[in-house]
């Protein structure tokens, strides 16, 4: 038996050369100067790997052709053709490879008129990075001896929503590329060799930072790649584009301060500048007094925290939606009495909704100034609640008409300090205006993890301490709502 010999190129490590072949090069010869995997980075992988399972029940008593080790994709390959000889309908995991491509198929289906395939993304839509994916599949199985009749990229329907029962054939919607692929497909060979080439260099492309580190993809090498830039550089500023982030960059500008004075910048971004070279704050008295005075006692500090999967758990909701889960209040009288309230939904397979709106209007009260930081999000959250409860629009629409965003002052940029960065994040402004409280000796220090541990629990993927983690999170989310109290606190001063 002839061993295959094993593939240069995957359809994943092709899309990476085609973002930027300096990682492509890195990725093969220099795997440790990636940058560590978060566990939101994770929570995707994982999220992604089970849509494409469920996905499997479109074309259901398939074969698995999964290799037994990721290294070992050779033998999946073999199995493969072996299956396709044995008269085999639908395969799962079908593995192919020509001229060193190897290409892992989600779904492959020998349908009326022959074969079909189906690659599953988690996501909402087909982007051209997907069409792509699916060329280089295409070339690969192809060149196999494989007539493919059409490819399709198998996405979420994001407009579905469940009730009762999970229809997967509402879940999922299947769209051809077909056409698009045919377009694409003239230049594959070119850049498979192209690829190969980079591949057996001695050394990495000579390649500066570009807008391509982040499309379509935040590339894994961007520690090592950005490592000679500062913390805080131009590429801070706030609300400047990329292409005019990279202007200065490729004049050899790096440093806030030396942005040249004729540079077009609005008057929020020059105000960065000059307090960036100053080293003094910016603080609009007037504005800022405004803004507190207009404040109703008690005032209730309020921060939830959300989940989305993929794959909607609770009735009446869609996939990606975010439903709160954890709310943090922290209620502050006119006499300076501060008292603290807080929900955690229970991991137990109830929707966290039901009870988190019961007890949400029961803290909240029914007059006094509700405070948030970024307005949007939250109000947000609340009409999605009056959606899915009617009978609770009064009081919960009661609640948005009181909401008063402690954002506006910095976003605004009514008061700035140098140490902000650029940033009105709450993250950032904390530490300028009460560098006492910080987020540094919680375990759970960010809202993206908060979102992905409870996400695992309520999915019962959670291997964890439950009770231990339950803990975490109410510190975190608590610390959101301190840090707005002491935050008003300096801008009432």
């Amino acid at each position: 038996m002839t061993i295959m010999q094993k593939h240069v190129l995957s359809k994943s490590t092709f899309i990476r050369g085609m973002q930027c072949e300096k990682s492509l090069y890195l990725n093969k010869h220099a795997r440790n100067l990636r940058d560590e995997i978060s566990p939101e980075q994770m929570a995707v992988f994982s999220q992604g790997t089970n849509v494409g399972e469920l996905a499997q029940g479109l074309f259901p008593g398939g074969v698995d052709c999964t290799p037994e080790s990721y290294y070992n994709f050779q033998e999946s390959v073999e199995r493969t053709l072996a299956e396709i000889a044995k008269g085999t309908k639908v395969i799962y995991e079908a593995a192919f490879q020509f001229n060193g491509v190897l290409a892992a198929l989600d779904i492959l289906v020998m349908e009326d008129d022959g074969w079909h395939a189906y690659e599953v993304k988690s996501s909402t839509k087909v982007s051209e990075t997907y069409e792509m994916d699916a060329t280089i599949q295409y070339y690969a199985i192809t060149n196999s001896g494989i007539d493919l009749k059409d490819i399709s990229i198998v996405h979420i329907n994001n407009q579905y929503t469940k009730n009762g029962p999970l229809d997967i054939q509402e879940l999922f919607t299947i769209e051809s590329v077909y056409d698009r692929v045919q377009e694409l497909i003239v230049g594959i060979p070119n850049q498979v060799a192209r690829f190969k080439k980079v591949l057996l260099a001695d050394k990495a492309p000579s390649m500066d930072i570009s807008e391509r580190c982040n499309k379509p993809y935040s590339c894994d090498f961007a520690g090592h790649c950005w490592k000679h830039i500062p913390e805080y550089s131009i590429f801070n500023i706030a609300r400047l584009r990329q292409p005019k982030k990279f202007d200065l960059y490729n004049q050899g500008i790096v440093n806030v301060e030396d942005v040249p004075d004729d540079y077009p910048l609005n008057d929020n971004q020059w105000m960065q500048v000059q307090c960036t070279r100053s080293q003094e704050s910016f603080i609009d008295q007037k504005a800022i007094r405004g803004f507190v005075n207009d404040l109703v006692y008690p005032i209730y500090h309020l921060d939830f925290e959300t989940f989305a999967t993929a794959v909607p758990v609770f009735d009446g909701s869609r996939p990606y939606q975010q439903l709160v889960f954890q709310y943090s209040l922290h209620i502050e009288h006119q006499n300076g009495d501060l008292e603290h309230r807080e929900y955690l939904a229970e991991a137990d397979g109830t929707d966290p909704r039901i009870a988190f709106i019961d007890r949400m209007i029961e803290d909240c009260g029914t007059s006094g100034s509700v405070l948030v930081y970024n307005r949007g999000f939250e109000s947000g959250k609340i009409e999605d609640l009056i959606e899915f409860s009617p009978k609770h629009t009064l009081a919960l629409q009661g609640i948005i008409d009181r909401i008063v965003d402690l954002m506006v002052p910095f976003r605004e940029r009514w008061y700035y300090t140098p140490e902000m960065q650029g940033s009105y994040s709450i993250k950032k402004v904390l530490p300028a205006l009460v560098p006492e409280l910080s987020y540094d000796n919680l375990d759970i220090k960010g809202g993206g993890v908060a979102s992905s541990t409870f996400s695992q629990m309520i999915q019962g993927t959670f291997e964890g301490d439950v009770e231990e983690t339950r803990k975490h999170l109410l510190a975190y989310c608590k610390m959101d709502t301190l840090a707005m109290v002491e935050i008003l606190k300096k801008l009432s001063l």
